[in-house]
């Protein structure tokens, strides 16, 4: 089903209103979905704290070795992105030509071409605004743990949608599926947010389309001794790019990205697969969405 992110808002049955919080339901799931707008219209989707399989079973098909299975609590419910952050959410804040960095044009289409360091300074550009200030919302991006969570949407499955994936489903490589899907369009390009179903959690493209950031530092054997509770990642950077960066030491790390994109095979877009990118690079393949904190209603 593809639709502009309006029309999915109505389809998920969220009625538009002065109201900051609607109560909704996901299609296809009994999970009350809670969603929050904040003061620049962009929506969050409140994820209940709880406990799950981070990574990936010995038997899922194309699993890598950094996605050991390990059990993960998260102690707080939080705020996140329904969409990944849109061109438009990005200009509202960052400017006009801020945006325009983007390679794939479009105010819904997702930010891509975005640096972890850009995507930062979103967040804290964003936290700064008044009426977030005066909401006591703070924005960041999520740890990998948050990210998986949410993305399986209280699921065990290589994908939330099921064992299978195709790109009538998510935006990929539609000529290498995964499962039993058959091979689909491969559109070579980002597609608005909100063009294909929703999660559980009521969030979309959490397959696909942008690759997103994390805030974790990457680390291959991290999740071998992963704490259990509210995993932050490694508390300084582990894996070395090679490339010899003179000006900080920070950015001789790389950083954890996740969800694929819409260059990847499906395999690539799997709930536990991982990436690692550097955090001054310009990634066409690459957005974010928002993790927001302490947020009252």
């Amino acid at each position: 089903m593809k639709s502009t992110p309006l029309r999915c808002l109505t389809w998920l049955g969220i009625v538009c209103s002065h109201s900051h919080v609607s109560i909704v339901e996901a299609q296809d799931s009994t999970h009350k979905v809670e969603i929050v707008t904040n003061s620049i219209g962009m929506k969050l989707s409140r994820i209940p704290a709880g406990t799950f399989q981070m990574g990936s079973s010995k038997t899922e098909p194309e699993r890598k070795r950094d996605e050991a299975a390990h059990k993960i609590s998260l102690s707080k419910p939080f705020l996140i992105g329904v969409y990944e952050v849109t061109q438009s959410e990005f200009g509202r804040v960052m400017g006009t030509s801020a945006a325009q960095k983007a390679i794939f044009r479009g105010g819904l289409r997702p930010m891509d071409n975005a640096t972890w360091e850009s995507s930062n300074t979103f967040c804290q550009a964003l936290s700064r605004l008044p009426a977030e200030q005066q909401a006591g919302r703070k924005y960041r991006l999520p740890t990998e743990a948050e990210w998986e969570y949410a993305c399986r949407a209280q699921t065990t499955t290589a994908f939330h949608f099921g064992d299978s994936l195709s790109s009538k489903q998510a935006n990929f490589n539609g000529q290498y599926p995964y499962g039993d899907a058959e091979p689909a369009v491969y559109l070579r390009k980002t597609a608005d947010v909100g063009s294909y179903k929703p999660n559980a959690f009521g969030l979309y493209d959490m397959h696909g389309n942008v690759a997103e950031w994390c805030s974790d530092w990457y680390d291959r054997e991290y999740y071998y001794d992963s704490p259990a509770a509210d995993p932050l990642g490694p508390p300084v950077g582990v894996t070395e790019t090679g490339f010899n960066v003179k000006q900080s030491t920070r950015k001789k790390y790389y950083l954890s990205v996740r969800g694929g994109c819409w260059l990847d095979d499906a395999r690539a877009c799997r709930s536990a697969c991982r990436f690692k990118g550097m955090p001054e690079i310009n990634y066409r393949l690459i957005g974010f969405r928002v993790v927001c904190e302490s947020a009252t209603r």
